[in-house]
């Protein structure tokens, strides 16, 4: 398994493409991502990175949460995910992943928690037919018989009738980053994704397509590299 974000859908818009068709995108802001701690096989037994976004005040936590984020020197995060790793060697060096952890094109999956809709009756929920609208019907938009009259005499177990609807996990598999943009610290993703705007998701390579290899060494270098052009540029110019 590879690394992924946490982010929060900020909304919908529409990228134009060099022929003109349009493709709509979700923006999803992945800025204050960090690792909060880094399991070994050694130590832990399995090797994982937890990722936490969105800070918090220490007080809204628990003493248990607490704790953890004290040992580990970070700092109260909203939102934490674990993510699983094939060995140690995979472990990054880095403390802050970014959007530069994703590349344009690739296919990601999206998990999040869709809108709730409350109680809703069987026609909303499953997209039952219904039954007749004529004068003098009284089931409308009710389900009908549910129940068996001889064996076993009980309703089964998973039987479609009203109740919660929404409010659901959901992944969406093999969506495509349109954009990266590092300015702004958000990804444009291709399509719809679960949730209302300001939603929790989470972004992960793709687990049905092949990902690019993740090398963490460069968001280490990157800082280094306008001091040691402005360097070079002095040497030029006192030469």
């Amino acid at each position: 398994m590879s690394v992924g974000l946490i982010g929060k859908k900020v909304g919908m818009t529409r990228i134009f493409n060099e022929d003109g068709s349009a493709t709509a995108v979700t923006v999803i802001d992945v800025s204050d991502n960090v690792f909060l701690q880094k399991k070994t096989q050694e130590k832990d037994g399995y090797t994982a990175v937890q990722v936490g976004y969105d800070d918090q005040k220490e007080s809204r936590l628990n003493q248990a949460a607490q704790g953890h984020v004290k040992a580990h020197n970070g700092k109260p995060k909203r939102k934490v995910i674990e993510f699983r790793l094939d060995s140690d060697d995979q472990l990054p060096e880095c403390d802050h992943p970014g959007v530069d952890l994703f590349e344009k094109d690739q296919w990601v999956d999206v998990i999040g928690t869709s809108k709730g809709k409350g109680f809703q009756g069987v026609m909303k929920r499953y997209n039952f037919q219904g039954q007749p609208q004529s004068h003098g019907h009284m089931m409308h938009r009710r389900p009908g018989g549910v129940g068996a009259g001889t064996d076993p005499g009980r309703i089964w177990k998973n039987k479609e009738m009203p109740g919660r609807h929404g409010n659901y996990r959901k992944t969406i598999q093999n969506l495509k980053v349109v954009d990266i943009r590092p300015d702004d610290n958000v990804i444009l993703i291709s399509g719809a994704v679960p949730g209302s705007k300001g939603g929790y998701v989470v972004i992960r390579p793709a687990v049905k397509h092949e990902a690019p290899v993740q090398d963490f060494s460069k968001k280490e270098q990157a800082p280094a590299e306008p001091e040691e052009a402005a360097a070079e540029e002095t040497t030029e110019a006192e030469s």
